[in-house]
């Protein structure tokens, strides 16, 4: 049967008195259920607080500790975003670049099925970019910046379209190139081969999109792996079979990424950025112990020492 409706009073007094969520200021929660909403705030973050079995909040639980836990959430995005910004930028940048050496400033160029990797099975990809690279091109009135190029030199660069696309896009455009030019653009990441770029580029856009849809990150799980890497053996992660049980499908995987994809101050910066995350949260609820909520975000118990180990 379909949830019934409930005031944001009755959504409290069903809490309170039904789930035995601890709720100390009822103002205070109200408003906070009109920010954020039942379904984001109580629905995303509530099961590390409840009996799986019951649906009963335990371990005296509260309406706050929820609360700490979807602003570590949202902070964590917040941070993550950041970075992953930093490498989408970097790629639109080498993407276009060696693109644009080998075939030049003519959008032909990239309107060309030749121009990539066009195998068989590359086929039907190669016409669907082609058609989204065409429409901003010489159809979408969104971007200034191209409508400017179109109208005045009737041409639009890939070093100017190519701030239109997508991590997404940029990702797919990367593995539709030749192995060559990805060679020469995997160069770039000194410890990163052609086809390890391809598959992190292809995870951190799952992670990008959570992050941009404001979606629940910390516990956040990809069906497509992450590739093994040589931190996963100097930190001695476990395996279930032949494969990790940190840093595969998980957050950690997002780490491991950045260690490799990131310049090295900045990733120095991000992980100190992530440590002080921790600790604020830490500082506000006590619910969830650190090495618990380390498991939840599939990081190892070591995952600071990732730093200590070259590439």
């Amino acid at each position: 049967m379909a949830k019934p409706f409930l005031t944001y009073e009755q959504q409290l007094k069903k809490l309170r008195n039904e789930k035995n969520l601890i709720i100390n200021n009822l103002d205070a929660a109200k408003e906070a259920l009109k920010s954020i909403g039942y379904f984001s705030l109580i629905g995303g973050y509530k099961t590390p607080f409840i009996n799986s079995m019951t649906r009963i909040y335990q371990n005296n639980a509260s309406f706050n500790d929820i609360l700490a836990l979807y602003h570590f959430d949202l902070a964590l995005r917040e941070l993550i975003f950041k970075y992953l910004c930093k490498i989408e930028c970097r790629m639109r940048q080498l993407v276009s670049y060696h693109f644009c050496a080998i075939h030049g400033e003519q959008q032909s160029a990239y309107l060309d099925p030749h121009n990539y990797n066009l195998s068989r099975k590359n086929t039907n990809d190669i016409n669907r970019l082609i058609n989204i690279l065409n429409y901003q091109a010489n159809k979408n009135p969104d971007h200034a910046y191209v409508v400017h190029q179109r109208n005045v030199y009737h041409n639009v660069p890939l070093w100017v379209l190519i701030n239109t696309l997508t991590y997404g896009q940029i990702s797919k455009l990367y593995t539709l190139l030749p192995f060559q030019m990805q060679s020469s653009i995997s160069k770039n990441f000194p410890h990163v081969k052609e086809k390890p770029l391809e598959q992190y580029l292809k995870v951190l856009t799952l992670f990008r999109n959570v992050c941009a849809h404001n979606e629940r990150l910390f516990s956040f799980r990809t069906q497509i792996d992450f590739p093994d890497t040589k931190l996963h053996d100097k930190l001695s992660i476990p395996q279930k079979g032949t494969q990790y049980i940190c840093g595969k499908k998980d957050l950690f995987g997002v780490v491991i990424a950045f260690r490799y994809l990131l310049p090295a101050d900045s990733f120095l910066d991000f992980k100190r950025s992530l440590i002080k995350l921790l600790h604020t949260y830490h500082k506000q609820s006590s619910q969830l112990d650190e090495p618990t909520l380390l498991v939840m975000m599939g990081f190892p118990s070591n995952w600071t020492s990732i730093t200590r180990y070259s590439l």
